[in-house]
């Protein structure tokens, strides 16, 4: 009971402190909105574990998208498997060991990147834009603006958060003393 408690807790915190971030760093724009993001993702991986650290990454795109950020609803699935390799990855590739760390940081922030720009710039603006555009699932001028807002800037903030990510959580569990 005392663990299921913890771990309501801890998902709970991390996700408010998630919302918050979007909420507050909306107008600063994708770059630092999504480096923040990012960090708190890798944070609750690592600090909180596997099943915090999905379930968060499964949430966040959601509450993006409630907030305003996420520009289109169509983008919200793909964004949450980004998001899940992440989160995976970077747990499962990171130990003490400042290679680990390093190999995770690169791994997890180019397989997200490698994800994102497969699925929104060449499925959901490629192969799946007709049927998206003509059930209005998708915008024409999202049409223009997603690949490029999908490309470069996705590897940027998840190599800012997965840094910042991976600098914190050991601090955190150290003050958690764990």
């Amino acid at each position: 009971m005392k663990r299921k408690v913890r771990w309501i807790t801890e998902t709970a915190v991390m996700l408010a402190l998630l919302i918050a971030l979007q909420a507050v760093t909306r107008a600063a724009g994708q770059l630092v909105t999504g480096s923040f993001v990012n960090a708190v993702l890798a944070a609750t991986v690592l600090i909180a574990g596997m099943s915090s650290g999905v379930t968060v990454a499964l949430i966040s795109p959601v509450m993006a998208y409630l907030l305003g950020i996420a520009p289109q609803f169509v983008t919200v699935p793909a964004i949450m498997i980004g998001n899940t390799v992440f989160v995976v990855l970077l747990k499962l590739i990171s130990t003490d060991s400042l290679w680990r760390k390093i190999a995770a940081w690169l791994t997890a922030a180019a397989a997200k990147f490698a994800v994102l720009w497969l699925l929104v710039t060449k499925i959901i603006c490629g192969i799946a834009a007709a049927p998206l555009l003509e059930s209005g699932m998708l915008k024409a001028p999202m049409l223009e603006k997603l690949p490029a807002m999908f490309a470069w800037p996705q590897l940027a903030t998840a190599l800012i958060g997965a840094a910042a990510g991976l600098v914190i959580a050991p601090l955190v569990r150290r003050a958690l003393r764990r």
